[in-house]
């Protein structure tokens, strides 16, 4: 079994753990799964780098469209403060929307890592999106965000 192949079946498991039909979850692309927490959508990938030849775990969510945001000194200045406060996951800024991430390699991963990755990037998405929404971007609906779509 290949390490790609051996950090889907660990992920699938761990979304079995969770009473969730990993199934029901699967992305367009093998190793991608989408689920829903609260106001957010949460998005697992397992891929395999060719450059590195190694297979990567990472748990992401949209948090918040910056393109709207007026104040983003601001903004930045207050995800940086927040960062610090969380465990194992940050705030990170790519193609103009904030994300909620945390990225590592496959090979020493268990289930209950994935797990608590998940209920991690999951509990603090839902935590902070609207209260960062509402203060960031006040115009902007509070759950814009559906799982397995891109954010706008």
């Amino acid at each position: 079994m290949t390490e790609l192949e051996t950090g889907i079946n660990i992920v699938e498991n761990a979304i079995k753990k969770m009473n969730i039909d990993p199934v029901a979850c699967r992305g367009d692309k093998t190793g991608q799964y989408n689920m829903v927490q609260g106001s957010i959508s949460i998005w697992i990938d397992v891929w395999h780098n060719e450059r590195e030849q190694c297979a990567y775990f990472q748990v992401m969510s949209p948090i918040l469209d910056i393109l709207k945001v007026e104040n983003k000194s601001a903004l930045y200045e207050e995800l940086l403060i927040i960062n610090d406060g969380l465990y194992n996951v940050s705030f990170t800024i790519f193609n103009n929307f904030v994300w909620l991430k945390t990225t590592r390699e496959v090979q020493g991963l268990d289930e209950s890592e994935v797990m608590a990755q998940i209920r991690r990037v999951g509990n603090y998405g839902d935590r902070y999106d609207d209260v960062l929404k509402q203060k960031y971007n006040p115009t902007s609906p509070t759950s814009t965000n559906v799982a397995g779509s891109q954010p706008q």
